[in-house]
């Protein structure tokens, strides 16, 4: 596939007045996640509303576009790839009308599986709009050999390779899911009689939902309209093994949330003790780089005892003007580096 999604963020909400607008702050909290692009879908039980774009959520989504998105179900999406480039056809949530009527599907992890898929069905005369492979489950789920069983979504589940957490939003209902393995992130909170799902607990923060649980590896979980929430199995991990992505805790997440039933702050700050203990050295002062390393800093520096200091500073201009589609030179740029 020529663009893959690897680490993005997930957000929706069930049974809420106010769905677009959580799902907004829910994305904004998660925008570490993924700065390429951002969308969101709502329904209101009969009809899906999408409105998505490029950049970052500020970007991506108006006002204006927000309060046309007023319904009691949404789900959004932050999108951060390692491959391909970046196009406003890869933007998510897609949403599509087919036999089983409107659905929309965002996902976070990569799917191995997706190209032999997707020769599969344009060799039958499908037609892709996307270079995602996010879009395979959409196929998947049209597709007559999977509609005709009992539990579709399961089936296609059970047919697809590697680590992805997926929501689908129909006009009634958010359905959740995440891998056999739980290699990507995904938990449930909860706001009065609201349900939420997002990829990290500091998007539940932002809203002021209370974490419950994670979604459980090869756990599927139906958010309805009426706030109810329903669990089932589609896969058991083999062996009963975890396959948790370590880049999460180690990079990827907010230090702020729980990733895997552990505070990533404290994760980070003991991984940053253990290497004071195994590789000891003299120095002045230890500095975090990037930011995402202050907490492992942190811990180094008190187990260590060498003292903490900022020896970096990170400058926002490049990727401001990037944003207002001006730019400046390289000799502007370096001599920038020296001024203060």
């Amino acid at each position: 596939m020529s663009s893959l999604s690897h680490h993005c963020g997930l957000f929706g909400v069930v049974n809420h007045p106010d769905a677009a607008d959580l799902t907004y702050l829910g994305l904004y909290a998660q925008q570490h996640r993924g700065q390429e692009s951002a969308g969101i879908c709502t329904a209101d039980g009969r009809t899906i509303l999408r409105h998505a774009g490029l950049g970052l959520v500020t970007d991506a989504i108006s006002a204006g576009e927000l309060r046309e998105l007023r319904n009691p179900l949404a789900i959004g999406h932050v999108r951060y790839s390692t491959t391909g480039s970046c196009s406003a056809s890869n933007v998510q949530p897609l949403l599509v009308s087919a036999a089983m009527g409107q659905v929309a599907v965002c996902h976070n992890g990569n799917l191995v599986n997706a190209a032999g898929l997707r020769r599969d069905y344009e060799s039958s005369g499908r037609i892709f709009t996307t270079t995602s492979d996010t879009e395979v489950i959409l196929h998947m789920l049209a597709d007559l050999e999977f509609r005709a069983q009992p539990d579709p979504f399961a089936a296609a589940l059970r047919r697809l390779r590697g680590s992805y957490c997926v929501l689908l939003l129909y006009p009634d209902r958010i359905e959740a899911a995440r891998d056999p393995f739980g290699n990507r992130p995904l938990c449930l909170g909860r706001i009065d009689q609201a349900w939420v799902v997002a990829s990290e607990t500091c998007a539940l923060d932002m809203v002021n939902a209370a974490y419950v649980r994670d979604v459980a590896p090869g756990e599927i979980v139906t958010l309805n309209a009426n706030g109810k929430l329903e669990s089932r199995r589609f896969a058991e991990p083999a062996g009963g093994r975890r396959a948790q992505c370590i880049f999460e805790l180690i990079y990827f997440a907010d230090p702020s949330s729980l990733i895997f039933g552990e505070s990533v702050h404290l994760v980070r700050r003991a991984m940053g003790a253990a290497l004071a203990r195994e590789a000891p050295v003299e120095a002045d002062l230890v500095i975090p780089v990037p930011n995402c390393a202050r907490c492992a800093a942190l811990g180094y520096h008190q187990e260590s005892g060498i003292p903490l200091g900022r020896g970096f500073t990170t400058s926002r201009l490049p990727a401001t003007l990037a944003r207002m589609g001006l730019s400046f030179s390289r000799t502007v740029r370096s001599r920038m580096l020296w001024v203060g």
